[in-house]
């Protein structure tokens, strides 16, 4: 291989390495114990999501209208049991449940989905805001850590984009002459 490739490789490896090390050391805060709405519309708190551990991973997906958030979560759920081996999962979109669960199920996704439609979750972890009337909803993703005194923080986060670590596709195209060549996700192809 070529040493100029290797040697960028191993940089953006290091790289990659202290972004992580810095979000989780600027990022984390006590958050409070949110409630979210679960698949038969009843009250799931965000400490309840912990299951037996004491790591959760939130998805932040901004619903079945988007092809992109679809993409990802597509590809999340081929991982789903890797991710379950070390931390707990839950995928929090503003659909209803019933949205959701059709459309989960269209996709056979099979992680954990909870609405973030009535909480303020959603807006106060950043990945939403109002403008002109409107919601705005942006994908990403959200790392928890869960203390033995009850306290719930958020210890990173990251959002979701063309081109990022959290979606394979991007990193295979650019294998390809064109790289994505201005490809679009779709719901079907």
């Amino acid at each position: 291989m070529n040493e100029q490739i290797e040697k960028l490789e191993e940089e953006i490896l290091a790289k990659k390495k202290e972004l992580a090390e810095l979000r989780r050391s600027t990022i984390a805060t006590e958050v409070p114990d949110y409630e979210l709405t679960g698949p038969d519309g009843e009250t799931t708190r965000l400490s309840e999501l912990f299951g037996e551990g004491r790591d959760l991973l939130v998805i932040h997906n901004m619903g079945r209208s988007c092809p992109y958030c679809t993409l990802w979560a597509d590809g999340l759920n081929g991982v789903i049991e890797h991710l379950e081996d070390r931390t707990s999962l839950v995928l929090v979109s503003p659909d209803t449940p019933e949205v959701q669960a059709e459309f989960a199920g269209s996709r056979g996704w099979k992680f954990r989905m909870l609405s973030g439609g009535d909480s303020d979750f959603t807006s106060e972890m950043g990945y939403s805001m109002d403008k002109d009337g409107e919601t705005y909803y942006m994908p990403g993703a959200s790392g928890f850590r869960l203390g033995d005194d009850g306290k719930i923080r958020l210890v990173s986060s990251s959002f979701f984009g063309p081109g990022d670590d959290f979606c394979a596709v991007w990193h295979l195209y650019d294998l390809l002459e064109e790289g994505h060549a201005e490809w679009h996700p779709k719901f079907s192809y």
